[in-house]
């Protein structure tokens, strides 16, 4: 009788153990797919803001660098309407594969898509030249595969871009970068606070200020 009331509480604690593993994995599936793209299995934008308070919040106590690039994919809507949301949706997942290509070689860096034809990474702890870098090389990638183009802004709190305590003034640095490569047709990235790079054509569309009202709301 002691050996089978022993194995009847060992069977008991058994069951609750499994009960709590599984409920456990359960609550993992449902926070990673609460912070992961479906299309991509890039980080979404609830992982970018996340991101992005942790690594302010560090930077704001001991000035740890937090840099963003913000990409937008050139010609996905041409390719939606000519050849379909499925062309389209494989342009994307080929983008995706190339900005964790560029994410991978900045430690501690995340590759999300924002939504549509949005992508980002954001970068802690890493020097903005380095992040500058990665950002060519995303581009020199996209420029050696069948895509169209992507434009591509950089805002690090490395550089000379003033005070940056939220997550919103960094996205609008890096936006208006980006809309500024976009504009100006540039293969290379922005970079908030250092101008226009050598071979990107100083128009005046290029140059002039962004009005409130063509930005996007972050």
């Amino acid at each position: 009788h002691l050996w089978v009331g022993l194995v009847r509480v060992f069977l008991v604690v058994a069951a609750q153990i499994g009960a709590a593993l599984a409920t456990a994995d359960h609550l993992e599936n449902v926070d990673r797919m609460a912070h992961t793209d479906p299309l991509t299995g890039l980080g979404n934008r609830r992982a970018v803001d996340e991101a992005l308070d942790i690594a302010l919040s560090r930077h704001r106590s001991d000035a740890a660098a937090v840099s963003l690039i913000v990409c937008d994919l050139n010609g996905l809507k041409r390719i939606n309407d000519e050849q379909g949301h499925d062309a389209g949706d494989r342009a994307l997942v080929r983008f995706a594969g190339m900005l964790s290509a560029a994410a991978a070689g900045l430690p501690g860096a995340r590759a999300a898509r924002l939504g549509g034809d949005e992508f980002c990474i954001v970068a802690p702890d890493v020097a903005a030249d380095l992040v500058v870098e990665a950002a060519h090389e995303l581009c020199r990638l996209v420029l050696r595969s069948p895509l169209e183009g992507v434009s591509c802004g950089v805002a690090s709190t490395g550089d000379d871009v003033g005070q940056v305590e939220t997550a919103g003034r960094l996205f609008r640095l890096a936006d208006a970068a980006q809309y500024r490569a976009k504009r100006s047709r540039a293969t290379v990235p922005i970079v908030a606070g250092r101008g226009l790079p050598a071979g990107v054509a100083a128009n005046q569309a290029a140059q002039a200020p962004i009005a409130a009202g063509e930005r996007r709301m972050f």
